[in-house]
């Protein structure tokens, strides 16, 4: 078929990337490609479409009787004339524009979007109908060795295609007037009527959560893809159907509800330092960080001009670039995202404004901000009142409401629904305590939540969960609250003065997937910045796990986080015994040596570094004995950040100036044993 092929997931709604058969084509590969496309666009009579149902299938009557005509040409073996080419050419790249337009019309989740976008498809259908009578006008019909009965058929084709009258199905602008009046309701701080929303969901068979929740999605996508002149609409439109799907649904279909969000990769918890986010180029936080065949990391863009000026060598090494191949470097981008998300902070508007979830701090528009208001006292009366079932669904609404909106995070805060959160985290239902901790995680995020999880007694409910919560899961989801926790100062001592958390998080380390591995060192990290509580960890047993993890996981970010939490360990005198008892230089140093993560190699040496000003001439004859060391320092102190090539040279000095007392003293001892033997 003459088509470059593009999937529903990758092209955007209302673009249609239609492909011009070129002038090369032979008449008999057009027919061909014709007659897929045409039974293609037949296949959509058994799709469902909400809205544009007579216009939807009028288009695939008319193309079904025109593949009746190509399937006579095909099966009889005509020779087209030159002007039937042409004709054909043009039909077929209006053909593939239906198809999209259909399959827009058929997407699922985008029930109401097209409804609401009825004017701009109705538009569409007109042009491409219009289109196809064009085409036809052309056709040499008499011309060609085909059957009566077909060529009436065309004719009867090209006739209805030029006086088609394609209008907004009545029903369909009954529907769109009810969703405005619902928007203007909610605009006006009027919560509307419970009859009216379900009318508009029946009209578009939105029957279950999952369906509405689908909608939900796709409106979320367009708001991030959009223009912004079109976000105030789709925002409003999204707080709709945020509202139907609490106020509506009583059920959670979780057969069919995406559940993603439970799964513990939902949380990107890292110990990486907020400088190694910055380009080495632009000193700008990265936006989409590539990776050179050094080694190197740099933001795209930066690198990119670098290139393009006609330097073949590292910014940052100094080395020959072996290829200009810029590799996606995809962990530390989550990471990124992930910390401007928890902090507030902005990135630059690229064409992936997805990543920018400071866009929601303020609502989308007035409509959206009421709907939200109204659906959180929803929330909170069936968190308090409701039956087990319907407190179960409240919180799962919260952790998907406030999984990546700072807004809805605050309005759910307002309306008071972190007390029965609490609450509900002694539960003996493993699906409500796992939805009660993971939404109480997501309204942790924000500096009012922390504030109140804490006022209403929360620390010790969420210790109770890491430590005995149902399921690992649970447990796996405290303990990232916890983290976030402990990014105010305040609370890390509160927190580490509870006896059962650091012990729990040990046992969560030593039992958890590697996800509660990495939730586990990191909340331990987020403790371990109050000097108060490192003493805790260390005798918690920390240390030797640590080691075992680095030695043996294969899982780049938990060692590097397992550093991080090591190299804040070994401050302590306590830590660098450990350290030292375990005989661990050797495996840290290799882990210098091989790690491509330039946070990794600062945590070794940072390691190293206490371990020689803690412990003295005998830790530094240890580290001394391994000649590897010194080029592996010399290394970071070149390519390393400004922190980590100062703490290499400040071990590069102590080592040579162990050398050189060694060599000293070894020389003053042969100087004495010389005396003596000639004294005797």
């Amino acid at each position: 078929m003459i088509q470059k092929k593009f999937s529903e997931v990758d092209r955007r709604i209302f673009s249609f990337p239609a492909v011009h058969p070129c002038e090369a084509v032979s008449p008999a590969t057009l027919l061909g490609s014709l007659i897929v496309l045409s039974q293609n666009i037949g296949n959509y009579q058994s799709k469902f479409f909400a809205s544009q149902r007579r216009n939807s299938r009028e288009a695939i009557r008319k193309i079904g009787i025109l593949l009746v005509f190509f399937e006579e040409i095909h099966d009889r073996g005509l020779i087209l004339p030159e002007t039937a080419v042409l004709c054909f050419s043009e039909l077929h790249l209006t053909f593939q524009k239906i198809r999209f337009l259909l399959e827009d019309c058929s997407r699922e989740g985008a029930r109401l979007w097209i409804l609401m976008k009825s004017e701009m498809v109705v538009t569409q259908f007109r042009v491409l109908i219009s289109t196809v009578a064009t085409a036809l006008d052309i056709l040499p019909l008499n011309s060609m060795d085909i059957c009566g009965e077909v060529k009436e058929l065309v004719e009867l084709v090209a006739k209805q295609a030029r006086k088609a009258r394609i209008e907004i199905d009545p029903n369909d602008e009954r529907a769109m007037r009810r969703v405005l009046s619902v928007l203007d309701r909610f605009e006006k701080g009027i919560e509307p009527e419970f009859q009216v929303l379900k009318w508009v969901l029946d009209y578009l068979e939105i029957k279950t959560w999952s369906d509405c929740n689908k909608e939900i999605k796709f409106l979320e996508e367009q708001c991030v893809e959009s223009e912004d002149r079109e976000v105030p609409f789709l925002s409003s439109l999204l707080g709709f159907m945020c509202y139907c799907r609490v106020r509506i649904f009583d059920t959670l279909d979780y057969q069919n509800a995406d559940q993603t969000d439970v799964r513990c990769n939902m949380e990107v918890l890292s110990c990486l330092n907020p400088e190694d986010f910055r380009c080495p180029i632009s000193l700008e936080l990265m936006i989409d960080p590539v990776t050179v065949s050094t080694g190197q990391t740099y933001d795209r863009s930066s690198i990119q001009k670098w290139l393009k000026a006609g330097h073949t060598i590292c910014p940052k090494t100094g080395e020959k670039l072996t290829n200009t191949e810029l590799v996606p470097n995809t962990n530390l981008r989550k990471l990124i995202h992930q910390f401007c998300a928890d902090n507030g902070l902005s990135l630059a508007k690229t064409g992936k404004k997805s990543r920018d979830i400071t866009r929601t701090i303020l609502p989308g528009s007035p409509a959206a901000a009421e709907a939200m208001k109204f659906l959180s006292r929803i929330v909170v009366r069936n968190l308090v009142f409701g039956t087990s079932e319907q407190k179960n669904k409240a919180a799962y609404e919260i952790r998907l409401l406030a999984k990546a909106n700072i807004f809805n995070r605050s309005c759910l805060i307002e309306a008071g629904t972190i007390p029965p959160l609490l609450n509900l985290l002694y539960s003996f239902n493993k699906s409500i305590q796992e939805n009660a901790i993971a939404a109480l995680l997501k309204l942790s995020k924000h500096a009012n939540g922390k504030k109140i999880v804490v006022e209403n007694g929360g620390l010790r409910s969420i210790v109770a969960v890491l430590k005995r919560g149902i399921s690992l899961e649970a447990k796996q989801i405290a303990a990232a609250t916890i983290f976030y926790l402990s990014s105010v100062k305040g609370y890390r001592r509160l927190i580490g003065e509870i006896d059962e958390t650091i012990p729990a998080l040990v046992d969560l380390i030593k039992e958890g997937t590697p996800c509660g591995k990495k939730n586990g060192v990191v909340a331990l990290f987020g403790l371990a910045l109050y000097h108060g509580n490192r003493q805790r960890v260390i005798d918690a047993g920390t240390i030797p796990l640590l080691l075992h993890i680095i030695a043996s996981s294969n899982k780049d970010e938990l060692i590097v986080d397992s550093l991080a939490l090591l190299a804040t360990l070994v401050e302590c005198l306590d830590g660098t015994l450990a350290i030292l008892q375990a005989s661990s230089f050797p495996l840290i140093t290799r882990i210098l040596q091989s790690t491509t993560s330039q946070a990794g190699k600062e945590h070794c040496v940072s390691i190293f570094l206490s371990c020689c000003n803690n412990g003295g001439d005998e830790a530094v004859a240890v580290l001394a004995k391994d000649t590897s060391v010194m080029s592996s320092l010399y290394s970071v102190t070149t390519d390393g950040t400004a922190l980590a090539s100062k703490k290499a040279r400040s071990l590069v000095k102590m080592l040579h100036k162990f050398h050189e007392t060694s060599s000293s003293g070894q020389g003053c001892q042969a100087c004495t044993n010389e005396q003596s033997v000639h004294v005797w």
